[in-house]
């Protein structure tokens, strides 16, 4: 896990560079495109092949679930470029405590008073980072929270299809649905790419599928609400490399305002596994 979050971190820092120069749209396209291709070939390896991964109980959700992880994609990317990868990584730490408070509605599952607190909690960090009525709020910083949002939704939406359909299938149908979306807006964007340009999106697509296949076989071999608390370290990895490769500055209420974020979430997630061991 520690390492997938280090290849999502240069995952991220490849992303905002080529979208500086190119369209988003085009940079998300090709992504997903290796995406696709990586997780047609898994299903093709895995036992029913195709066949098996295409089955689904819950195709309308399952597009809908690819459908709003590209999407979120999309938003964090030019998040990157407008706001900076640290405020962007800083405010869309709070989608665990999205996931717990719209567990309820998505799901029916009960919030206890505990985790309710946490959530409160992890929102004062996130008006701490965001500083709105204190100094020049950029509406820039709404993106990465529409973010968390979708992010929260689509891991719910996981969740909810999990009780009919494999982990496999939902993988599968994620890549598909989320190049399938992509490529006509990105197709409309398409602009030439220089060498150097090019050798970078192929990085970027090799760490993507790099980056997936570390979060399966990090889950193949441990529980994932014991694995979950180390994905907070992409906050550390991102805010780093954009100290160094971009000149980004981490400001104290960003500094503050995520270490409640984080401390909020690593309690919610505590809680979720105390009560399923319950």
């Amino acid at each position: 896990m520690v390492a997938t979050t280090i290849v999502f971190s240069a995952q991220d820092v490849l992303s905002r560079h080529l979208a500086e120069t190119h369209s988003v749209m085009m940079v998300v396209m090709i992504r997903f495109w290796a995406f696709a291709a990586f997780v047609t070939l898994l299903a093709a390896r895995s036992p029913g092949g195709l066949r098996a991964a295409v089955h689904t109980r819950f195709p309308l959700v399952q597009v809908l679930r690819g459908v709003l992880l590209v999407v979120e994609v999309c938003v964090m990317v030019v998040a990157f470029v407008k706001l900076g990868l640290i405020e962007s990584h800083a405010v869309f730490t709070c989608y665990p405590l999205l996931v717990a408070a719209l567990s309820g509605p998505v799901l029916g599952e009960k919030v206890g008073w505990r985790r309710w607190s946490a959530i409160g909690i992890g929102f004062v960090g996130v008006l701490i980072i965001l500083q709105p009525g204190f100094a020049v709020f950029s509406p820039w910083a709404l993106l990465p929270l529409s973010a968390a949002f979708m992010f929260a939704l689509y891991g719910l939406l996981t969740r909810y299809v999990a009780r009919g359909d494999a982990a496999s299938v939902s993988f599968f149908w994620t890549g598909v649905v989320g190049a399938l979306a992509m490529t006509p807006p990105g197709l409309m964007h398409w602009t030439p790419m220089g060498a150097g340009q090019s050798a970078m999106m192929a990085l970027l697509c090799i760490t993507a599928m790099v980056g997936h296949w570390l979060l399966i076989k990090a889950y193949d071999v441990a529980e994932a609400s014991a694995v979950q608390p180390f994905a907070y370290l992409q906050l550390v990895w991102s805010a780093g490399l954009g100290m160094w490769l971009f000149d980004e500055r981490l400001r104290s209420n960003v500094a503050i305002g995520a270490g409640l974020v984080v401390a909020a979430g690593l309690f919610t997630l505590w809680r979720q596994r105390v009560k399923a061991r319950g």
